[in-house]
């Protein structure tokens, strides 16, 4: 993330420039019915779920199937996967099924089955779901079929029809998470799949390119680059390619945040010399709406999940802090008071929800917060553990994934939003703008 107190100093180079050429709520009573994940419920816990190795299956692919739903549901936010160290059961006699009362002596509540035959190219993933209060009949069943490299979409898509079953909401996984890379000769807009697997280069320049933003399809990303001397705003394919020009602006184009519908982009321009908050069409960068016109600073807008506001920073009141403006334009609202410094604003997709997660600093550090603008409740999602920026939430809003240069490794890493857990890093790298995609497609 750019410091705030750079900001100040790179507005003023940029606009010179230009005039002279961004469930874990578990209520584990053992209920009959089965189900008891209850995502709005005041308990805590983690639902304890088994995940054996299968049975009967190609070893690298059964081995590839137990890491990816491992670690797909241990970053969920609401299940605790049982180490296999303690498994009781005699697994080659189980094959596909369970004998419940072994699983009930490790304390496992659900057991995950399944079988992954490879067959030349192909591969056939046969996977069960079991609640042990309900005995030896699973729950739930899916068979995926096609090729071998696809046995790693299959698994995420297994373990959201786990989530699913579970919650009633869909997963994330196989979602992607775009950031900036930076190197030796510029900065890189990069995406990699929620979990570090496959990263892969979006811009395609040596320039600097930074703030890259998902479109609400998963189709686009949009950033700021200088590739042509002037911090432009680009939108290029999410797979990589030629990024087109949409935003180019006397000044600042930067900040991208896509409307809810994917029609328009929300981004901070500084062509009339102030940094201030506008809506363009994402379609060919046409301004139609100035939000804020104040003579101090306001950056890095976002864009609610019902597109009627956005979220901001602006130093109008003396030091960075998140404010509320209707995505009309009007008098906007001070929402943060932690502490003099918080920048870096994101809504949270979770239905019903207006929860704000945004970058703090009311010590000595850079951290992870979220903010329930109903209940004014502010929750810490990082503490302590060297300087954390930028959060995006997961598709759900169930996780944040963020920068953090901590003691395991500078790199993105994805937390749950809850403040619960620990943190994991997915990506290692010093990086900025991190930026969590959308739900991939079913």
């Amino acid at each position: 993330m750019l410091a705030y107190e750079g900001l100040k100093s790179r507005v003023a180079l940029i606009v010179a420039a230009a005039l002279a050429a961004l469930l874990a709520q578990v209520a584990p009573a053992a209920a009959q019915d089965g189900v008891i994940i209850d995502v709005s419920g005041a308990k805590r816990g983690k639902y304890p779920i088994a995940i054996p190795v299968g049975v009967g299956s190609d070893a690298a692919a059964a081995k590839e199937v137990a890491e990816v739903a491992s670690f797909d549901l241990g970053v969920a936010g609401v299940f605790k996967v049982l180490d296999p160290g303690t498994f009781l059961a005699d697994l080659q006699a189980e094959k596909l099924g369970i004998e419940p009362q072994k699983w009930k002596d490790v304390g496992a509540y659900g057991v995950i089955k399944y079988r992954a035959v490879v067959t030349g190219g192909n591969v056939e993933l046969e996977a069960r779901l079991y609640e042990v209060s309900k005995g030896a009949s699973p729950v739930l069943t899916k068979t995926y079929r096609g090729g071998r490299k696809e046995l790693r979409a299959f698994t995420h898509a297994w373990a959201n029809e786990v989530v699913k079953y579970y919650t009633g909401e869909p997963g994330f996984f196989g979602s992607k998470i775009a950031f900036v890379a930076k190197g030796r000769s510029g900065s890189a807009v990069m995406a990699v799949d929620f979990d570090g697997h496959a990263p892969y280069g979006v811009s395609n320049n040596s320039s600097i390119n930074m703030l890259p933003a998902w479109s609400p399809s998963g189709g686009q990303i949009a950033y700021t680059s200088y590739m042509r001397n002037n911090p432009d705003l680009y939108v290029a394919p999410a797979g990589g390619g030629r990024p087109k020009r949409i935003a180019m602006y006397k000044g600042m184009n930067t900040g991208a945040s896509w409307s809810p519908d994917g029609s328009k982009i929300a981004l901070t321009l500084s062509r009339d010399g102030n940094p201030e908050i506008y809506v363009i069409s994402a379609a060919d960068g046409k301004i139609l709406t100035r939000v804020t016109n104040n003579k101090a600073i306001d950056t890095s807008p976002a864009w609610s999940p019902d597109g009627s506001e956005l979220a901001f920073v602006s130093d109008r009141e003396g030091s960075p802090q998140i404010f509320v403006v209707s995505a009309a334009g009007g008098a906007a609202r001070r929402v943060s008071f932690n502490g003099t410094y918080n920048t870096t604003p994101t809504w949270s997709p979770a239905k019903g929800a207006k929860v704000l997660a945004y970058t703090t600093r009311d010590g000595g550090r850079y951290d992870i917060v979220t903010l329930d603008l109903a209940t004014k409740k502010m929750v810490r999602i990082t503490q302590g553990e060297g300087s954390n920026e930028e959060p995006s939430f997961s598709p759900n809003g169930r996780a944040i994934a963020f920068a953090s240069n901590r003691s395991g490794g500078s790199g993105v890493y994805i937390a749950n939003a809850d403040g619960t857990g620990t943190a994991v890093k997915i990506y290692s790298g010093t990086v900025t703008g991190v930026d969590w995609g959308p739900a991939p497609r079913p």
